[in-house]
């Protein structure tokens, strides 16, 4: 037998969409940060992002996806989706909340549907890699489509130094 075809939920939510993107996989089987995936697949960190999950003070969850250089500035976030704060999520609660594990969180295909903002320094750009859904995947889409896939919204929601 073949070997089967790696699929995530992301990619499958992609292709029901009949949204293009192309993937990459790598060797990793751990959490490491979005640089060093940059680096280790030889990519441009200013298109490269991350997926962050928020708590508001409502109890409502928030995804934030930025890059991967960027910290997100909690009170641009909260006021992006209309909440008084926002925090980010404890790493042990990612995969409960989300279905994805820590560092391949991905904006696509979660277990139930948040308010997504992306940061408006995407919307500048052609393509952007984000997690495919699992550790050792990245996927490569039009920052449209990705909004699009994630029901998102821009936002500049990144700490300026």
């Amino acid at each position: 037998m073949g070997k089967k075809e790696l699929k995530t939920n992301a990619m499958r939510m992609l292709e029901k969409l009949k949204i293009p993107y192309e993937y990459m996989t790598y060797e990793c089987d751990e959490f490491i940060s979005g640089i060093d995936t940059a680096d280790m697949n030889g990519l441009p960190h200013e298109i490269v992002y991350k997926t962050l999950v928020t708590t508001g003070k409502s109890g409502e969850h928030y995804v934030f996806v930025l890059p991967i250089e960027a910290e997100l500035d909690l009170k641009s976030a909260a006021k992006a989706v209309g909440e008084k704060s926002v925090e980010m999520l404890p790493f042990k609660e990612i995969t409960k909340v989300t279905g994805y594990v820590r560092g391949g969180c991905t904006a696509i295909g979660m277990k139930k549907k948040f308010p997504t903002v992306i940061d408006s320094s995407a919307s500048k750009l052609d393509a952007i890699y984000v997690s495919g859904g699992k550790i050792g995947m990245q996927l490569k889409l039009k920052p449209d489509d990705l909004k699009k896939a994630a029901g998102a919204e821009y936002a500049d929601v990144i700490a300026r130094i």
